[in-house]
């Protein structure tokens, strides 16, 4: 019995957060189960993402309106979005917003004819870590040189009126904005707020202690 209280002590919140999840994920906020590694280093394999799914839109059920505007995406926000083109529920960060002109020159990002602030964070034989600066946000990219470069360089391009530029963190590995397009504002699910918790999928899925509820920005 001790050893049952002591994980329920330690892991309570988590399951009281499952528990209101379950009940209100249709509502207000869902979360998101993360099969892949485009988002690394950022978010890893196995996460489960909290989306707030009234960030951009909300539902007035009941009445008249049917939608009123929250709030539109910006530059560094993570979105979750279901994506008409990759046939698929995807989440990438937002890396230009409607009229912005975006270019990718050997991994470097220049928005509206400015390069991104870079700082290298480990360069090793594998892979290039940096902290990239978003209008004011900063958030790690995963560069592995062992992958193929045909998405490291694209000429100048202009977003459309709603639409969206997303690129996912590990730049190599990711397949977003650079092969299937611009994302419809009306394709949007929400925002990616924090990792709820998160599973070892290369150790019997055992619960990732340092995830628990980490924000992602």
């Amino acid at each position: 019995m001790s050893k049952i209280k002591t994980f329920w002590k330690n892991n309570r919140q988590l399951f009281i957060f499952i528990i209101l999840m379950s009940v209100f994920r249709s509502a207000v906020a869902d979360w998101y189960t993360v099969p892949t590694g485009s988002m690394q280093p950022t978010i890893k394999e196995g996460d489960r993402i909290v989306v707030d799914k009234m960030a951009y839109d909300l539902r007035v059920p009941f009445t008249q309106i049917s939608l009123l505007e929250t709030g539109e995406p910006q530059r560094g926000e993570i979105i979750v979005f279901e994506s008409k083109a990759a046939k698929n529920r995807l989440i990438k960060r937002v890396i230009g917003l409607p009229g912005d002109k975006i270019s990718l020159s050997n991994e470097v990002l220049s928005i509206n004819g400015i390069p991104l602030n870079y700082t290298v964070l480990d360069n090793n034989s594998q892979e290039l870590i940096a902290e990239e600066e978003l209008t004011g946000l900063r958030h790690k990219i995963r560069i592995e040189k062992r992958a193929s470069d045909n998405l490291s360089h694209f000429a100048t391009i202009t977003v459309p009126e709603n639409h969206y530029m997303v690129m996912g963190d590990n730049r190599r590995n990711s397949v977003d904005s650079r092969v299937y397009g611009f994302v419809p504002r009306a394709e949007l699910k929400g925002k990616a707020t924090k990792i709820a918790f998160s599973l070892n999928y290369d150790n019997y899925y055992i619960p990732r202690e340092d995830r628990f509820f980490s924000d992602l920005y």
